[in-house]
């Protein structure tokens, strides 16, 4: 079965060039403005899109993304509205890739069968579960592939080559390296290290490879792209969000254009990498 997001990747295969994937967390500031920026993600460039899943807990967000989400949950966001958004989304696009990031904890209470069901029928594409490892794919990985979503896994520079089979072995769609041993947003990708370790991971995977954590320039996203399959933008893209909002934390008329412009900008230096790598 090709899901959209397999899809997707190939036609950036024939084009020749990496993905620019972007991140919002579902909900903030609010769930109209919400949608709003995700409807406006793929006109300002991005070719996938993943979609936090607010939780009180993270562990891997650092303190932008986490805000975020409390901002979300505050706004009344739950999962169920998570996915009320996608299919908002889906009534006009029906080929953008979306993936929701988060955690555990909220789909085992909204109860597995029952979310891969919603998710499915409501047009998401992808998981990414950041606190279930390899050991536990039976709990919601296999399930998930069984209901046609791809589960994609993080490695991250820890996961050596005894480790990394273990966790390719049920990934799908792609592969997200962590550029940085940290929390999101807490330093910048080295671009040469992350060469490194991409053409380590191809040497065990024929899945593209995307790179996030620590990317915030349209020069950062180039350079990572002219290594990897795609670069992943999240936290740059709330501050830009957060720098929109007024005093209380509403959106203001600025914000979707805030995200939707600095968006254009990382997309213009991940179609930029194409040439440099010629």
């Amino acid at each position: 079965m090709t899901t959209r997001i397999d899809a997707r990747f190939a036609d950036l295969a024939k084009q020749g060039r990496s993905a620019f994937v972007t991140f919002l967390m579902a909900g903030d500031p609010d769930p109209k403005t919400s949608l709003d920026i995700l409807k406006a993600l793929p006109k300002a460039g991005a070719d996938l899109i993943e979609i936090g899943m607010p939780f009180t807990d993270p562990m891997a967000d650092g303190p932008s993304i986490q805000a975020a989400g409390l901002r979300a949950l505050k706004g009344g966001m739950t999962l169920k509205k998570t996915l009320e958004m996608v299919r908002g989304f889906r009534k006009d696009d029906d080929t953008t890739p979306l993936v929701l990031m988060g955690y555990y904890n909220p789909i085992y209470i909204y109860g597995v069968d029952k979310f891969l069901a919603d998710a499915k029928a409501s047009g998401v594409d992808g998981l990414i579960i950041v606190d279930l490892p390899p050991e536990e794919d039976t709990e919601l990985c296999i399930p998930a592939m069984k209901a046609g979503l791809n589960f994609i896994r993080l490695a991250t520079p820890t996961t050596d080559d005894k480790r990394l089979p273990a966790v390719l072995a049920n990934t799908s769609g792609f592969v997200y390296y962590v550029a940085i041993t940290g929390i999101t947003g807490s330093a910048s990708a080295d671009s040469t290290v992350v060469g490194q370790a991409v053409a380590r991971i191809k040497r065990h995977t024929k899945l593209p490879v995307c790179v996030g954590f620590g990317i915030r320039t349209p020069e950062a996203a180039r350079a990572i792209a002219e290594n990897a399959n795609g670069a992943v933008v999240g936290t740059a893209l709330v501050d830009a969000l957060r720098g929109s909002l007024d005093a209380e934390g509403r959106a203001t008329s600025k914000t979707v254009g805030a995200v939707a412009d600095l968006a254009s900008a990382l997309a213009q230096g991940v179609r930029g990498a194409k040439q440099a790598a010629e």
